[in-house]
């Protein structure tokens, strides 16, 4: 084994007597300050809801860096800057964000002597805050909105409660939970100490069981906004497999299901969101089943499996364990829950186990610990540690987690909690959460297919680094400010965990130079977890989950969320001043050129995903290249079994778990369902969730091509639309242009109907009664006629431009200088005629001043638009769904209708022309909704409640890609 350099800020690795750490500089540079290293521009953020054109946020002003997306500076102004909009004491840059944390992080830093010298301190601020700034890393959302603030500085996202068998216990638990939620975090909790339905009171009455109860904490989740936002409770409901209620706990939802369905048949607004989905209960929360291997290995032998009392845990009913299963699979067919929480492979692999065992999770499933705990998280770019050469930089990542983890333990100093029962409990055990995101993009962007031997070794290496990295500092900060509080006791079992976690290292086979290079690092920082630990102990009794990474994704301009894959290859984005486009992911060209394709070859492949969604029969690609480009929905979907192996890949490398959901088509069999409960199990995951598509009234997935039988009413009627031909009036306008292209002259005469819309062409080239002048006739006729039946003029354009044959060359065309042929000429003729000036530069068409223009002010647009100040404003887009972002400097008082009315330029950035960007329906406004248009499905997804954009998924949870609100935990 080679050794490796030390990485980050340096621990003596001895005990208490340590002087602090010696931090080293990563990015920064002596003698500058982060900030002097980027350009900063003003802009204004306008954001609506796209139901009601209603006017959500508006601030004008806001300073970030000019490489921040709009979407991310939208999404940051609206989310994270504190104080009230149009006073002084609102935040309007990113820099008093930033400062607003780092700073706090670095005063405690020094007040609780985790630094060797002032110097040292300094420069954990500066690299902070270019990690910070330059999205490298984010922390999460209750860190950007409580730090630093008058507010309580809470910095957790993730909450376990307890509840026990009595009165008093359970009233608490309805109240901490609001507390929790009004904060804008989620709670999760196991119901299973509370007694059954099966068992008696010491009164002699019986017990109302915990599925009761759970009906009360419903309500009150149901009418608390989270954080004073629209959003719904986030919450968990957990039960063990072996309570007397199992049963009627594993069915609740799936009859609240069937009520949904009945109700919407007799017409009520059953949707999300719905004025009459209020009525039904068991909506606000997840359910899981705690399931034991002794439960999994009965459900293999077909044997009994024992029910017990809660009290005295003698078992009172005796049930076939394999239809229990049956009876789970088949409610989670019908409406997704429960999940199963695997309690065994838990416990195992827990650090503090003479503590109490592990019981429940936070909502998202991805932190499992102690009852009555908390963690703060904190994400990784990983696309940001991929070189320009297509290789991973492991000695950054390490550097930068260490530096990360650092300041998540620091936070726990000066943070506050919901209750001084979670607040005891994080202090004594310190529980971190680091992670990462955009791993989905790493891989495409590497050459590796998501389900792919190389995909999962890669993607077990970096989670192997980033844990082992994150402990190695964790022993390091014992040395310096001592181990946890609860460490004493459970010693031995963490160095177990530490351990285990090495061996699952050790057995990680690489298969390229990539995943070679990073599990060297890791085999390394394991090595060092298990020395400086047994000397020092640990500062984290947990250090690492993957969590959903939603609105913090978007604030690092991710392209994929925690450990999803892509979710699709086209996305949505909104333009300045109106309209929209979709673009095919950025990451595809760089993959493709990984892969060996040359430029027009991208290009190509490029056009066809662009128009199709999905990579099948592009021109030029390669079947055996198909796998590296499958996302979470398409054509090419990743099959169910490998979302679970890309999980099985990374989980032993993880204090706690992770927030995923596995889809499965909806013509998945519950047989199917069973496998991946199985599977799960056997592969040694922690929890595991699946979602069939159209289980839900509420998030539907409809498909128009499924079979009549799968529908309930027969429709009575059934209506055809077919293509009416709009015809010519007898007389009409005509235009007729002569050209020549390399010498061959030509004629091209265009008929115009009255509201001077092209509805036909004729082109006369050769002889007449020559073959060719036939075939030009010919031509000629199939494209008028496909004009007046309503074919749009541009897809002809993106058809026939760019064909090469002879004669091509020069033409007599001032506009169009060069031809690859004569219906290249035409077509772009054609455009420059008959096309507006948005659509055809989405094509890359412009006139000859139009070019002359560009060479002079950087700017395509026309003249009666050309003022510089707009123009510099309108070329400029906006990734947010809803949001209008403008320069301030470049923006006085322009009207609605002229900035609704000018021009925009795409920024095309992936080398492959301009067909990765085309213009979108007016009714499109999520990439969730774009792929309605490729699959002909409507999104499984519900609608934001802030700004009305369909949400797409993101891990267990779904985010707005517009506002960035997420249905579970930031």
């Amino acid at each position: 084994m080679t050794d490796t350099a030390d990485a980050g800020p340096k621990a003596k690795r001895g005990n208490r007597a340590g002087k602090g750490l010696t931090v080293e500089r990563i990015f920064t540079t002596p003698g500058v300050h982060p900030y002097d290293e980027v350009t900063w521009e003003r802009r204004d953020v306008v954001q609506q809801n796209w139901k009601t054109g209603e006017t959500i946020f508006e601030q004008r002003g806001v300073e970030f860096p000019d490489s921040w997306s709009l979407n991310a500076s939208t999404i940051v102004t609206t989310k994270y800057f504190r104080g009230a909009v149009d006073t002084p004491e609102r935040e309007n840059s990113l820099k008093q964000l930033i400062d607003r944390v780092v700073l706090t992080y670095v005063r405690a830093g020094k007040e609780h002597g985790y630094f060797a010298a002032d110097q040292d301190a300094e420069i954990f601020e500066h690299e902070l805050t270019w990690s910070l700034l330059h999205q490298v890393f984010s922390f999460n959302s209750p860190v950007w909105f409580n730090v630093g603030t008058k507010s309580p500085q809470q910095v957790s996202a993730c909450f376990i409660l307890s509840v026990d068998d009595s009165m008093d216990s359970i009233l608490n638990w309805y109240k901490e939970e609001g507390f929790i939620f009004k904060g804008g975090s989620g709670a999760g909790l196991n119901l299973s100490r509370i007694r059954s339905s099966k068992e008696l009171l010491s009164s002699g009455g019986t017990a109302s069981g915990p599925v009761s109860f759970m009906r009360g904490a419903d309500a009150s989740a149901g009418t608390i906004k989270s954080g004073g936002a629209t959003r719904r409770a986030a919450k968990m409901v957990v039960l063990d497999v072996d309570h007397p209620d199992i049963v009627e706990f594993v069915e609740t939802k799936a009859k609240e299901e069937n009520k949904i369905r009945a109700l919407r048949d007799a017409g009520f607004d059953m949707d999300l969101g719905g004025k009459d989905i209020t009525s039904v209960q068991y909506q606000n929360a997840n359910n899981s089943v705690r399931v034991t291997d002794e439960f999994m290995r009965a459900v293999e032998d077909g044997s009994s499996f024992g029910l017990r009392a809660r009290h005295s845990g003698e078992v009172i009913e005796e049930i076939d364990a394999r239809t229990l299963f049956d009876k789970i699979n088949q409610a989670a067919w019908e409406c997704a829950d429960p999940g199963l929480q695997y309690d065994d492979t838990i416990n195992a692999w827990h650090t503090n186990p003479e503590s109490g065992r592990i019981t429940a999770s936070n909502p998202c499933s991805e932190y499992m610990s102690l009852d009555n705990s908390s963690c703060n998280l904190a994400s990784l770019n990983l696309l940001k540690f991929l070189r320009e050469d297509d290789t991973f930089d492991a000695a950054t990542f390490q550097k930068v987690a260490e530096l990360v983890i650092t300041a998540m333990d620091i936070s726990i100093c000066f943070a506050d909690f919901p209750t001084e029962a979670i607040g005891q409990t994080t202090r004594d055990y310190r529980q971190l959460g680091i992670g990462y995101a955009n791993l989905g993009a790493l891989l495409m962007a590497t050459g590796h297919g998501y389900d792919s031997e190389g995909g999962r070794a890669l993607a077990a290496a970096i989670t192997s680094l980033l844990t082992g990295a994150s402990y190695k500092r964790s022993a390091e900060l014992a040395g310096i400010v001592g181990p946890y509080k609860g460490y004493a006791r459970n010693a031995e079992a963490h160095q177990r965990v530490m351990r285990k976690h090495q061996a699952a290292n050790d057995a990680v086979r690489t298969l390229d130079a990539m995943d070679s290079e990073v599990h060297r690092y890791a085999t390394k920082a394991w090595a060092d977890v298990v020395e400086v630990g047994a000397e020092n102990g640990y500062r984290n009794a947990q250090a690492s989950v993957l969590a959903p990474t939603g609105t913090i994704g978007f604030m690092m301009d991710c392209d994929t969320t925690g450990i999803e894959p892509d979710f699709s290859l086209v996305k949505f984005k909104k333009l300045v001043g109106g309209g929209s486009m979709q673009i095919v992911n950025q990451t595809i060209p760089r993959a493709l050129k990984k892969l060996g394709y040359q430029d027009e070859q991208i290009e190509a492949i490029v056009e066809h995903i662009a128009e199709h969604g999905h990579v099948i029969d592009a021109p030029g690609l390669k079947p055996e290249h198909y796998d590296v480009f499958d996302c979470a929905m398409g054509e090419r979907a990743i099959a169910p079994m490998g979302h679970v192996r890309m999980m099985a890949a990374t989980q032993p490398f993880l204090s706690g778990a992770i927030s995923k959901t596995v889809n499965l088509p909806e013509d998945a069999t519950i047989e199917e369902i069973a496998e991946v409960h199985l599977e799960g199990w056997k592969l040694g995951l922690k929890a595991l969730a699946v979602y069939r598509d159209n289980c839900k009234v509420g998030q539907p997935l409809s498909d128009g091509r499924k079979s009549a039988k799968s529908e309930k009413v027969e429709p009575e009627k059934v209506i055809e639309y077919r293509p009416i031909r709009r015809r010519l009036p007898k007389r009409r306008k005509s235009e007729t242009t002569s050209f020549a292209v390399a010498g061959a002259e030509g004629y091209l005469t265009a008929g115009t109907y009255e509201d001077g819309k092209l509805g036909e062409l004729f082109l006369k080239l050769g002889k007449q009664g020559s073959t060719l002048a036939g075939m030009m006739d010919a031509f000629s006729i199939a494209i008028s006629v496909g004009l007046q039946y309503g074919v749009p003029l541009e897809t002809y354009v993106e058809k026939f431009t760019n064909l090469r044959f002879d004669p091509a060359g020069m033409t007599d065309d001032p506009d169009v200088r060069m031809a690859q042929s004569i219906m290249d000429y035409v077509f772009r003729r054609l455009a420059l005629d008959h096309l507006d000036f948005e659509t055809r530069s989405f094509m890359g068409i412009h006139t000859a001043e139009e070019r002359a223009r560009q060479l002079e002010t950087g700017s395509y647009t026309p003249a009666e638009t050309a003022d510089d100040d707009v123009a510099d404003e309108l070329e400029s887009y906006s990734q947010s769904v809803g949001a209008t972002t403008r320069r301030e400097e470049d923006a006085p008082a322009e009207s609605d209708a002229a900035v609704s009315s000018a021009a925009v330029e795409p920024d095309v950035r992936s080398g492959s022309g301009a067909a990765d960007t085309r213009a979108v329906s007016g009714e499109i406004h999520s990439s969730a909704e774009l792929m309605e248009r490729f699959q002909g499905k409507a999104a499984d997804a519900p609608m934001c409640m802030t700004c009305g954009t369909k949400m797409r998924p993101a891990g267990s949870c779904y985010v707005c890609e517009g506002c960035g609100s997420t249905s579970g935990c930031s």
